[in-house]
């Protein structure tokens, strides 16, 4: 079993039971493990909710700051964006509802670790905003604001998408940009 599988294992079981409900000894059990083997990779269920919160914003990062730092259109970047996270999400749906719903079981310590990641993340969406402004392309006077609704909305998805669903993940993103991009006024 590696460290991987394991992560990817416990994700599944916050997943399912939340932070809270779910044991050292739940996810031994899917990992087919003893819990005393399971605590010779991680010394703790902390432990193991950390790895899981970094490993799967680093996927974010990576991947969105990638676009990030094209040089295109800001309208452009910003769909390209909003597909990849809802790319990313439906692909690693433990690991998204673990990142977005589990993080307020982060210790203290732990959350002060992380949360400069969270907050990297979330600046690339304000500055691809801001640059829009900048450049003329968006009308906003609180890029910040502006980049929290449009992420709240998106991380609310992974609670009623479905990939037998009516629509892709794809035409979900389109549908996303152009709100934001076109509003609702006629």
């Amino acid at each position: 079993m590696t460290r991987d599988e394991l992560i990817e294992s416990a994700a599944q079981v916050f997943r399912q039971k939340g932070y809270h409900g779910a044991s050292m000894e739940d996810i031994a059990e899917v990992v087919n493990l003893r819990k005393a083997s399971l605590y010779h990779h991680f010394s703790s269920k902390q432990e193991i909710l950390l790895e899981i919160l970094d490993r799967a914003l680093q996927l974010l990062l990576e991947e969105t700051s990638a676009i990030a730092e094209q040089d295109i259109s800001a309208d452009e970047k910003l769909r390209l964006m909003i597909r990849k996270y809802l790319q990313i999400l439906a692909e690693n749906m433990d690991l998204a509802a673990v990142l977005l719903f589990e993080y307020r079981s982060l210790e203290r310590r732990r959350r002060a670790r992380h949360t400069p990641s969270r907050d990297k993340f979330e600046s690339l969406w304000r500055d691809a905003i801001a640059e829009g402004v900048k450049k003329g392309v968006f009308k906003c006077s609180d890029p910040a604001m502006a980049a929290r609704a449009l992420l709240g909305q998106m991380n609310w998805t992974i609670t009623w998408y479905s990939p037998a669903g009516a629509k892709s993940i794809s035409a979900i993103a389109d549908d996303y940009s152009n709100l934001l991009l076109h509003g609702l006024l006629k």
